[in-house]
């Protein structure tokens, strides 16, 4: 069984790929949305740490894109609280397909050292041109937000050197496809 982490730069199509492999997928952003939602010791604690912003249950992402905004450290307080939540979510999605081949779309894979085991690890490489347009058309994009998102993240040659695979994604899907096609073959010889 195969554990596949997706690397890659904000917008460079990772879930979209992620989706492609024809695994189980688990999408940290999904889960994180869901949380927001669902989970009411999340909104207790969050509520309890920023009471002039969350103050809604369920927590949406307006009350949490101010929260960024406010001050430069708020995304690690943020972090702090929600990802033991994904973390559990995590675990429960392992344990659930544990005799399975899993993907992981998890932005900060690398940054939360969130396993300890192998993983293979693929990196999305796409040219920073074609993924600034593809997020400026993004609904409620926020440049600001963008910038503190990737001050986060490890930087990208970084996760491409630590990568066993490097998928190039030139956002057309059947040339993805090709490649995807080529790595299952790979990891079935293994």
């Amino acid at each position: 069984m195969k554990r596949i982490g997706i690397l890659g730069d904000i917008g460079s199509g990772k879930s979209f790929v992620a989706k492609l492999f024809g695994l189980p997928v688990f999408n940290a952003d999904e889960e994180v949305k869901k949380i927001y939602k669902y989970e009411k010791k999340c909104f207790k604690k969050l509520n309890r740490k920023f009471p002039n912003h969350i103050t809604k249950y369920p927590i949406d992402k307006i009350q949490i894109i101010k929260i960024i905004l406010d001050k430069k450290n708020n995304i690690n307080k943020l972090g702090k609280i929600v990802h033991p939540f994904v973390t559990k979510n995590l675990k429960s999605f392992l344990k659930k397909n544990k005799n399975k081949s899993v993907v992981l779309d998890i932005p900060l894979l690398m940054e939360n050292k969130i396993l300890k085991k192998k993983l293979y690890l693929v990196f999305i490489d796409a040219k920073y041109s074609k993924i600034r347009k593809k997020l400026i058309k993004r609904p409620g994009f926020n440049n600001k937000i963008y910038k503190i998102m990737k001050k986060n993240q490890l930087p990208l040659i970084t996760k491409k050197k630590a990568s066993d695979i490097i998928i190039k994604n030139n956002f057309k899907k059947r040339e993805i496809i090709k490649q995807i096609n080529k790595i299952k073959k790979k990891f079935n010889n293994d």
